[in-house]
């Protein structure tokens, strides 16, 4: 396989940082990163476009059970000291309680933060990532931009961002929509054509079956509904 060629370092770069490649061709790709310079790039690039997207996700904090393995890890029940390490000259610090305990317990400390993430998953959802891609052809020769936009598993927060930049007149905007299955569409702002948005809303997909950006005046549409052409569309997946 021809890992040179930009369009599939491009798609299993994708893959991987998404997190949709997985088993064994996952291993595989990681294997020749070392190798590759292309497939580096790519993957550094799809880490560029995405990182903004976490901005709009909430830290869950762990549950008071977790604290006390934690408490019971760091803080063990004293036990008595073995007669060599008791005698051992006070000068050898390496020899001495004191240092192996506080070495156990960042070891164990770590242990326990693994094992955490591994026995108890957080309890929000996982966030929704919709990929909103142009209507219209881009010319000859280049890539159309599309947007990204990821959204809280509470549904409450979205970040989106445009991969490719969009050119825009200094007398027109970008405004982000939720389209429903049938009905109007709602207005969710005004977002950036070159940049992130964090987008705050109460519940930012009720009965959305689809997300859609449309080009309007500086202020956004007068009207509460598009005014202008619709620029880029993204199915929403359940």
């Amino acid at each position: 396989m021809d890992y040179s060629r930009p369009e599939l370092a491009d798609r299993l770069a994708s893959g991987y940082v998404l997190g949709t490649l997985r088993g064994p061709a996952r291993r595989r790709f990681e294997a020749l990163l070392p190798a590759h310079a292309m497939l580096r790039g790519a993957v550094r690039d799809w880490q560029d476009r995405l990182m903004p997207l976490a901005a709009g996700l909430e830290p869950v904090p762990p549950s008071p059970q977790v604290w006390k393995l934690i408490e019971a890890r760091i803080n063990p029940a004293p036990r008595s000291a073995p007669a060599a390490m008791a005698a051992a000259p006070a000068g050898r610090w390496w020899a001495q309680l004191a240092f192996w305990r506080g070495f156990a317990a960042l070891a164990s400390l770590a242990a326990v933060s693994l094992a955490v993430l591994l026995a108890n998953p957080s309890p929000t959802p996982a966030p929704v990532l919709v990929v909103l891609s142009a209507t219209v052809p881009g010319e000859a020769g280049a890539q159309p931009a599309s947007f990204v936009a990821s959204i809280s598993g509470d549904g409450r927060a979205m970040v989106t961002k445009p991969l490719i930049n969009v050119n825009l007149q200094a007398d027109r905007a970008l405004e982000l929509w939720a389209v429903p299955a049938a009905g109007a569409p709602r207005s969710l702002g005004l977002i950036s054509a070159s940049g992130a948005t964090v987008l705050k809303r109460d519940q930012v997909l009720k009965n959305a079956a689809a997300l859609a950006v449309s080009l309007e005046p500086p202020g956004g549409s007068p009207t509460g509904a598009p005014t202008g052409p619709i620029l880029y569309v993204g199915k929403l997946t359940s």
